[in-house]
């Protein structure tokens, strides 16, 4: 292997190793799948967004994210307002069970990783190359036409 392509493989295995390890305890608060909790990310950071930019921006088909959203708006954590300018729209929120558990989520988060890491500037920097490489992959995505498999 290429030095390049298993420091990249390295990268990605640590990826995946720490998202495993930061699932929270409290089931409670975590009760959305990993597809769930994109689509709930993209909709607390961008309330009000309409359910095609919703999906498009979590690179799920429409029937696949039609299926997703029925089940948070199930586990009472979004809710579709009709849009103020065209009622024939709607619009996206969080509702407040959703906040809450983002809130508690952000304490359990807090509670994993605090003390690891207490350079401000260190984790600046990480958190600033991941939401670059987040951002590359998902454009990577769109330009070959593919969408992320709906995995639950």
């Amino acid at each position: 292997m290429h030095d390049d392509t298993a420091s990249l493989s390295d990268l990605a295995e640590l990826i995946l190793a720490v998202g495993r390890l930061i699932q929270p305890g409290d089931q409670a608060i975590g009760a959305c799948t990993p597809i769930e909790s994109s689509v709930m990310r993209f909709i607390s950071r961008n309330p009000g967004t309409s359910p095609r930019a919703a999906s498009e921006a979590t690179l799920l088909t429409s029937s696949n994210f039609s299926r997703i959203l029925r089940g948070l708006e199930e586990k009472g954590l979004v809710s579709r307002e009709p849009d103020a300018k065209d009622a024939r729209r709607v619009n996206l929120y969080p509702t407040a069970l959703a906040r809450e558990s983002r809130r508690r989520l952000g304490e359990e988060w807090d509670r994993l990783l605090g003390g690891i890491e207490d350079d401000p500037a260190k984790i600046n920097h990480l958190t600033s190359t991941l939401r670059r490489i987040e951002g590359e992959l998902v454009s990577r995505r769109r330009r070959e036409g593919g969408r992320r498999p709906a995995q639950e």
